[in-house]
């Protein structure tokens, strides 16, 4: 029965979703997107694409199953806003970056896709802005090197690298002075990291620097505990999203947000629908 219920209130979302192709960006100015942990694979492109969502986040490979990857976005109408899945190496000495790099560049040309980069270091502990020094001068050549394909990095904050957090993102890119180098503001690593009540804050600072936010549901007070309380549904957790979104509407933000959706166990139509749902039901509060 319960089954039933479920099966019932996503089928009546689908229904009202389907029958306002004009809702698309309506009441909004920030494109949403999903990112590739809220889809799996290609094949729920068009699962994408009929709920309402802008474009995709997705993921990096060998270069011809980017291309490949890259057509079919297109090919629906969706914008691809971001790649994930780009490292760099800390070390006191260099900065040492994926080697998929160049290969990642060639097949994002034309896409004006940000490129996301996390950093990993065993020599300098997290958030320690004493690899500065060492990170900055590879980080504006690479911003240099990605502005010729016409496109974008964004440092994204990561649990447990050397760049954890949005303050570490925004004072490389303040640092690397570059247009087309900025921050992500991710609310789960935010959340997990400890900085919930900072947000506010957080944001204002961000801002000038700021390409791109991912958002997910949540629960407040959760910081340090499993990612499941964390990264949840949009409809889903104790955590007002509301207070991101109203900042970023002060802020003037008006950059894309994307859906994280890392660890969370339903099906993917599911999560989708009611995220769908839940976004547009958070942008009438805002």
């Amino acid at each position: 029965m319960k089954m039933l219920t479920i099966s019932l209130l996503l089928l009546a979302a689908e229904i009202t979703l389907a029958s306002e192709p004009a809702a698309r960006g309506a009441g909004r100015a920030n494109p949403f997107f999903s990112m590739d942990t809220a889809v799996g694979n290609l094949n729920e492109l068009d699962t994408v694409k009929a709920l309402g969502y802008d474009g995709i986040g997705w993921k990096c490979g060998k270069p011809a199953e980017m291309s490949a990857a890259v057509t079919q976005i297109q090919q629906r109408g969706l914008k691809l806003f971001a790649v994930y899945g780009q490292t760099g190496s800390l070390s006191k000495t260099n900065l040492v970056l994926d080697p998929k790099l160049d290969g990642t560049m060639e097949a994002l040309k034309g896409t004006d896709a940000i490129i996301w980069l996390v950093i990993d270091s065993k020599d300098f502990p997290v958030s320690s802005p004493d690899g500065d020094a060492v990170a900055v001068p590879v980080l504006q050549k690479l911003a240099d090197r990605v502005a010729k394909s016409g496109l974008q990095v964004a440092i994204y904050p990561h649990m447990y690298a050397w760049t954890e957090r949005v303050q570490d993102a925004v004072r490389l890119a303040k640092k690397v002075d570059r247009k087309n180098f900025g921050a992500t503001f991710n609310l789960c690593h935010c959340l997990m990291a400890g900085d919930e009540a900072k947000i506010p804050e957080l944001l204002t600072e961000a801002a000038p620097h700021l390409f791109l936010v991912t958002v997910n549901g949540a629960d407040a007070g959760a910081a340090r505990t499993k990612w499941e309380r964390v990264i949840q549904p949009l409809d889903q957790g104790s955590y007002d999203v509301s207070i991101v979104l109203k900042k970023l509407t002060e802020l003037n933000y008006t950059g894309p947000i994307g859906l994280q959706a890392y660890s969370v166990r339903i099906p993917v139509k599911e999560n989708l629908t009611r995220s769908m749902s839940a976004w547009r039901s958070l942008n009438e509060r805002k």
